[in-house]
């Protein structure tokens, strides 16, 4: 059962209306790291959950970021303010509405679809989405999911922050960006507090492979650091070979002899002709820029001239330095 508390979990204090500010905020109401993308994602968990603590805390979270999405839905309604009852009484003149709406980013499709309320959408218009939750049902994975979550969540916090001389939003502000904070260290001892906690799930590495490096990018910039170097690490530099040392890196199936038959002859059906040398319609259609065509051969560093302007190859001929080419 939810009870609503009429009360904001934190006191929003707006000192002037900001419509281009308003959809700013918008990125932590109804974005991709917003509060309910957060609410939806420790609530989906929480209601999974078999372990009672656990299933408790992620209650709490999943409320409290409702709690946030109330805080940060207010704080847009009252910074479109003064674009709400100028939308919705017409009072001002149709210019002045006009460059009210659109004095940056996407604050007229605020003003104009939603009337200056709290949309479900980004700051960029594009509406909420499940796809946003990334629950997987494991708790040793889900927990480190939500960790980097709300890490994500309090780098917006902060950007917000940083575009807003509005004293009372930034205080607000602060408030969810600590919270943030407080959340990603729960989370941090729910992890801990299931022995063993990596790798995530039940089946362990596989010996052979799971503490190799295999140093896959070659060249200038090469670095080594504590990610691949020391005891921990067996260093596979350049590995130009397949990883299991039994196989040969190829492949196969096993089919029936009907399915042998039916490959067979769908392979004889789309063979390529290695002997022919075909036209194509890039030779019907090429121009003095296209290099060699069918029957020519290619030249190195070759220069085309520029025709002049308005000439062009015919249909029977094409320019090139060489001269006039037949086709």
């Amino acid at each position: 059962m939810f009870a609503h508390n009429k009360r904001l979990q934190y006191t929003v204090r707006v000192s002037e209306t900001n419509p281009v500010l308003a959809n700013l905020m918008l990125e932590q109401f109804g974005g991709p790291q917003g509060e309910l993308a957060a609410a939806m994602r420790y609530f989906t968990q929480a209601i999974a959950e078999d372990d009672p603590g656990r299933r408790d805390m992620l209650f709490d979270i999943a409320t409290e970021e409702l709690s946030h999405l109330e805080v940060i839905g207010t704080i847009v309604c009252m910074l479109n303010k003064g674009i709400k009852g100028a939308v919705a009484e017409g009072l001002a003149e149709q210019g002045e509405l006009f460059r009210r709406m659109n004095q940056g980013g996407d604050s007229h499709v605020t003003a104009l679809l939603y009337g200056g309320g709290a949309a479900l959408t980004n700051s960029g218009g594009v509406p909420w989405s499940a796809a946003y939750i990334d629950t997987i049902g494991e708790p040793t994975a889900d927990l480190r999911s939500n960790i980097a979550a709300e890490a994500r969540a309090k780098m917006i916090y902060e950007r917000l922050i940083n575009v807003t001389d509005d004293a009372g939003v930034a205080e607000a502000l602060g408030f969810l960006m600590t919270r943030e904070v407080a959340h990603q260290k729960a989370f941090e001892k729910a992890l801990y507090s299931i022995e063993p906690n990596f790798p995530p799930g039940k089946l362990p590495g596989e010996p052979q492979f799971r503490d190799k490096y295999y140093n896959m990018s070659v060249g200038d910039g090469d670095m080594r650091g504590p990610w691949n170097q020391g005891e921990q690490w067996d260093f596979v530099d350049a590995p130009l070979h397949n990883a299991d040392a039994g196989g040969d890196g190829g492949f196969s199936v096993k089919m029936t002899p009907d399915q042998k038959a039916l490959s067979k002859r769908m392979d004889e059906r789309l063979a390529s002709d290695l002997d022919s040398d075909p036209t194509t319609g890039a030779d019907l259609g090429a121009g003095p820029g296209a290099g060699a065509i069918t029957g020519e051969r290619a030249e190195a560093d070759e220069e085309l001239p520029a025709h002049p302007a308005g000439a062009r190859p015919t249909d029977k001929t094409r320019g090139s330095s060489g001269g006039t080419r037949k086709r």
